[in-house]
């Protein structure tokens, strides 16, 4: 016995068939509505009837009306269909149309939250029918499983069912403050961070190339009393004196150039590290996403050379 679920999947332009029949009233007229031949209904109108174990339409030579059944079965399915159009027609306007919403998540600290967020905050002035989520939750976000429409990330995925758009590379420097220095000398290689206090993230081993001879590279793990994710507060320790801290120059700068920061190693530096977007490859996204990965693209790699 058929299911339901294998009826509809078989049936559906029958449905659509025996619908405009019980609409007009004529074979001819809605073949003529569905640009099909008159035959073709008839066998589209038999096929559904066969499946479903019973007549819809009892038809002569001369006229036609719908069974009891088929009077049930029409009401029904009139309605059925129509929500079916206005499904596709919702659709097909929200891929088209530049307003909804838009999940973002994005790496925090003042990347995220003045860089990244600035070029946000422009895009959504000049697009007040899109609301955006910006999400700066750390973790490694799976974007097949997750809510979230796009991605901004340091480093590549690894995932074959993204697009990985590198917006710019973000350059990375090892900073410490005067007081620390005195307090505890300076190392002069990146071997001696090991008998120093540093201010970690996630990442506890650290990898430096030679300056004048990017050949040259060597990994130290490096410990220390504080361990945070979030890179305001490790600049915050690093200003107090606490440690050395590895951070994206774009949060140091203007402490060196104070004088309250200081480079740690001047023939060694640590690599630059891309910024990626990430997005699924799908070739039918909305049009409120196409103009915001354009945005994203065309506005961010010119904030990172600043």
């Amino acid at each position: 016995m058929n299911t339901n679920k294998e009826i509809l999947g078989e049936s559906l332009s029958d449905i659509r068939a025996f619908v405009a029949i019980a609409e007009t009233g004529s074979f001819s007229k809605a073949a003529e509505s569905l640009n099909a031949s008159r035959a073709h209904m008839s066998r589209q109108l038999s096929q559904l009837e066969a499946r479903l174990g019973v007549q819809l339409i009892i038809r002569t030579t001369r006229s036609q009306r719908l069974t009891a059944a088929g009077e049930t079965f029409f009401s029904r399915c009139r309605a059925a269909l129509s929500q079916l159009d206005e499904a596709i027609t919702l659709a097909s306007n929200d891929a088209d149309k530049m307003r909804g919403h838009i999940a973002v998540n994005c790496v925090g600290g003042i990347l995220g939250e003045s860089l990244i967020g600035d070029v946000i905050h422009a895009f959504c002035a000049r697009n007040t029918e899109i609301s955006i989520e910006l999400d700066f939750s750390s973790e490694r976000v799976d974007l097949v499983q997750s809510r979230f429409d796009l991605v901004l990330r340091m480093g590549a995925l690894a995932d074959s069912l993204l697009i990985g758009r590198e917006l710019g590379e973000i350059k990375i420097g090892t900073y410490a403050s005067p007081d620390y220095f005195a307090r505890k000398g300076r190392p002069s290689h990146p071997k001696e961070l090991q008998q120093h206090d540093c201010l970690t993230g996630s990442v506890t081993k650290w990898r430096y190339v030679k300056s004048d001879d990017p050949e040259q590279h060597t990994d130290v793990e490096v410990h220390g009393h504080l361990q945070c994710k979030n890179g305001h507060v490790l600049l915050n320790a690093a200003l107090q004196g606490n440690g050395i801290c590895r951070l994206p120059a774009l949060y140091c700068t203007s402490y060196e150039a104070e004088g309250k920061l200081e480079s740690v190693f001047t023939e060694w530096k640590v690599d630059k590290v891309p910024l990626y977007l990430l997005y699924h490859r799908d070739r039918h996204q909305p049009a409120r996403l196409k103009a915001l990965i354009s945005y994203l693209v065309a506005n961010i790699p010119a904030k990172l050379k600043d």
